[in-house]
This record gives structure tokens, sequence and C-alpha cells, in this order.
């Protein structure tokens, strides 16, 4: 019988938390609690013709595929901690569950939101089964639910519904359209692979003028961000619990 709810205390670490805030897999963890701090790093892969940029705070996958041998699967799974979730055998359907966590922070967001972000594989070969070959990788964010970031603890919770008016499908960049697609969020959340909290939107700009679309260019690799626009500050996580219906 699968359990109904799914609770990460970060007594014992991580338990396959992953961070993406400045690239080390592994989130800062301390008495109980991991961190993400700024500045972050710059997520381009949804930029303009998609929804926009993120900063990644806080990632856990739901899911891996059968066979990570050679994927970006594999460097997780032996550079972190083991994932308590995928281990325990909890659901990565997570239509109507609901998301309680407590937190704080103090972040200046620059007209940005906490919210979460779901990603899950559409792409289906012929006798049904998810290809991990050639993915097509579907990201939505919650944007109907923000999270509130508060100098002192808070305990708050939100409902991943399958209402797609309630949800960003944050599309691809130029170049990437056949690796990020598009897919109704009924779809998207019954096999979910991860779940992100992000800083979404994010106004990213250059220091200095650009020549043609800034939004073909890479932040950081090809142009000086204006940083004075992004978020700037500090989240703790202390608990995360999935309750499903």
């Amino acid at each position: 019988m699968v359990a109904k709810t799914y609770i990460e205390t970060f007594d014992h670490g991580e338990s396959g938390w992953l961070s993406w805030a400045n690239r080390p897999l592994r989130p800062e963890v301390r008495d109980s609690t991991i961190i993400s701090r700024g500045p972050w790093e710059i997520d381009p892969n949804h930029a303009p013709p998609g929804a926009g940029y993120l900063h990644l705070l806080f990632m856990l996958h739901t899911f891996y595929p059968p066979d990570i041998a050679g994927s970006r699967y594999e460097k997780v799974l032996k550079t972190c901690t083991p994932n308590r979730f995928v281990n325990g055998g909890f659901s990565n359907d997570l239509r109507n569950a609901k998301l309680w966590v407590r937190l704080k922070g103090e972040v200046n967001l620059r007209g940005a939101q906490l919210v979460l972000l779901a990603q899950g594989n559409v792409a289906r070969g012929d006798d049904g089964k998810l290809n991990w070959e050639k993915p097509n990788y579907v990201n939505q964010a919650l944007s109907a639910q923000p999270f509130a970031i508060t100098p002192e603890w808070s305990e708050q919770t939100i409902t991943l519904t399958p209402d797609q008016k309630q949800w960003v499908e944050l599309g691809a960049r130029h170049g990437s359209e056949t690796f990020y697609g598009k897919a109704p969020i009924e779809e998207m959340l019954r096999q979910t692979i991860d779940i992100i909290f992000v800083l979404f939107p994010l106004d990213v700009r250059s220091l200095t003028p650009i020549k043609g679309d800034i939004h073909r260019l890479r932040p950081i690799t090809d142009y000086e961000l204006d940083r004075s626009r992004l978020p700037e500050g500090y989240v703790m996580l202390d608990e995360v619990r999935i309750e499903y219906p």
C-alpha cells in the first residue's frame, strides 16, 4: 500500500533534495533546514518566446527513468544523499496533492514570486511507454498559488490542482522547442519527474547594450547581467509534506 503522506524534516541531511542556486548539487544544510542563498544562477531554458527566466532554489526528483546510465540522473544519484521520496515508493501522480511547507527567509523579490514548478516527460513511444531517448519535458509553474517569504517561520499549503488557469506553461527558448514542449497540466501532473521551488518571473537585462535579440543569448555566458534587477536574499526550508487525495 502506497503511503498517503510524504514527510521530510531534513533531520538526516538533504535526503535527495537538490540545489541549483549556485550549481552545487547538494544544498546547504543547517539545523535540520536546507538553505538557498543568492546571488542565484539564471535558468535560461524558458527564455522568450517561452514564459521567461527562473532562479531554481530547491528541487526534488519524484521519479527516475529505468536506465539512468550516462544520464544527468546518474550524476545526481552518485553525488547526493539517497532520495527518500523515490526510495519510499511515493507516487509521482501529484494531481490534487497538497504540498505543505514550513519556510522563512528574506528576499528582495523585485517583481518575482516564490512558486512551485512541476516538470514531467510526456514523450511516449509506440508502445505507450515514456521515451527517455527523446524526452519531451513540460514545465509549468503554479503562479496562482505563490508562497510568502517572511522573516519568521510560516506554514503554508498549496494544492497541485489540474486547473490550467492556475498554471503558467513555460515553453522553450529559441532552439529548444523539441526538448521542452507543451501539454495540458492534467497530463503532466499524472507522472511528474521533479518539483522545484523557483523565483519567477525575472527581469533579465544586460549591463551593456545588446544588438539583436538578447533572448537568443545566454546570461553570464554571453553577457554580463544587471543584477540590480534580480532577486537577492535567502530562503530556508524546514519541512515539506506531500499529502495525496
